[in-house]
């Protein structure tokens, strides 16, 4: 088997999301903004592998105010990725961050972990199947804690408690090549009685093969609405709880429409000013309505029974 092929830096700062363009790519790394493998990047057209952690620290204006300080541009994130579970915790503002025990499954280059550690995330186990992905400012936070070459499908309590001190009150998911509804087992064991969870659907690896165009991407709405039900309906089997649905603002890379499912483990405390679990029937109006609505480019409103999209 090849090798995976190297690419420019500035090109892969692009398809990454970093930069817009590769002339904004070359001037972040001018300004010395740009760090692969935790290292000052000094020229655009250096060769980087697919799998290299990259960083942009710099802000760029208008990015848009920071939840901590409404008045400051916005960092940088590792990833492109941060920016849909951004969406997803605005589209469901009272799902807590700050102080909690979190579960970052399918970590990848850090970008879910990053946004849960700029809103005051207690700690997070980063997990991923990968080895050395995961953002070096990220990865040097002293809150997270790395699992690296770990399939979260066999994930078990016991590591978790491992390393948490305690199973998590928040799971995030982003995983890819793999449906969600494999892991939801290992998910719902490994968090704790009333835990939060956001996790990312992607209908490309729910559908068959059958179901899928032209570059893997799912543009049936029926098919993008039968997989996000499909892993409701295994959610709840699992004992889970559906609380909500939204499309996430961002397509995945190929424009596949991705959405996120709010979950929560049952036995927590009561909380009455938490939105209750959906029924069955709520869940398909849930979900019929989140595709109906699609991504909206910002923060996107969570799908619930009876809500107007």
């Amino acid at each position: 088997m090849s090798a995976p092929r190297r690419r420019r830096l500035d090109a892969e700062l692009v398809r990454r999301g970093l930069a817009r363009s590769r002339v904004e790519a070359a001037e972040l790394v001018d300004a010395g903004a740009v760090l692969v493998r935790g290292q000052r990047a000094t020229k655009a057209a250096s060769q980087v592998d697919p799998a290299d952690p990259l960083l942009v620290e710099e802000a760029r204006p208008g990015d848009g105010p920071t939840p901590t300080d409404p008045g400051a541009p916005r960092r940088r994130w590792a990833s492109r990725g941060a920016h849909k579970l951004t969406g997803a915790l605005e589209a469901c503002p009272d799902v807590v961050v700050a102080g909690r025990r979190a579960l970052d499954a399918g970590a990848s280059t850090g970008g879910f972990t990053d946004v849960l550690l700029d809103r005051g995330v207690g700690r997070v186990l980063a997990v991923d199947v990968g080895y050395g992905q995961l953002a070096w400012a990220v990865r040097s936070d002293p809150r997270v804690v790395v699992l690296d070459r770990t399939n979260v499908r066999a994930l078990g309590a016991e590591v978790v408690r491992e390393h948490l001190g305690e199973l998590p009150g928040l799971v995030v998911a982003d995983l890819s090549f793999i449906s969600l509804r494999l892991v939801l087992p290992a998910l719902a064991a490994c968090s704790a009685p009333g835990a939060d969870h956001l996790l990312m659907v992607k209908p490309q690896f729910e559908v068959g093969r059958d179901r899928l165009g032209a570059g893997g991407v799912v543009r049936d709405p029926a098919a993008r609405r039968d997989a996000v039900t499909a892993v409701a309906a295994a959610a709840r089997d699992e004992g889970l709880a559906v609380v909500a649905c939204a499309a996430s603002p961002l397509p995945g890379p190929s424009g596949n429409v991705e959405y996120f499912l709010r979950l929560r483990t049952p036995g927590g405390p009561a909380d009455p000013a938490g939105p209750p679990a959906l029924g069955a029937a709520e869940v398909d109006a849930a979900v019929a309505a989140a595709v109906e609505q699609g991504p909206t480019g910002a923060a996107p409103a969570a799908a619930r029974a009876g809500a107007t999209p």
